[in-house]
């Protein structure tokens, strides 16, 4: 499963708001509550964010094995 914990937490450090992400960047709500509740986005969201961010994959997504 992967979830976005640290989407958040990157967020917080690069000082961007959810707010900024939907007037600035165009990013829907509906993609930010996807990510809320780590469900399925596009790798085109996954790379719009990286590059809004200036940050890599693992600094906003983490993958977790559920069967461990």
């Amino acid at each position: 499963m992967i979830i976005y914990n640290k989407l958040w937490e990157t967020m917080k450090k690069k000082n961007v708001s959810q707010y900024a992400l939907i007037k600035r960047y165009g990013i829907s709500t509906g993609q930010l509550d996807r990510l809320r509740k780590n469900e399925n986005v596009s790798t085109h969201t996954l790379d719009l964010l990286c590059s809004i961010l200036g940050c890599g994959l693992g600094d906003i997504a983490e993958y977790v094995n559920e069967n461990k």
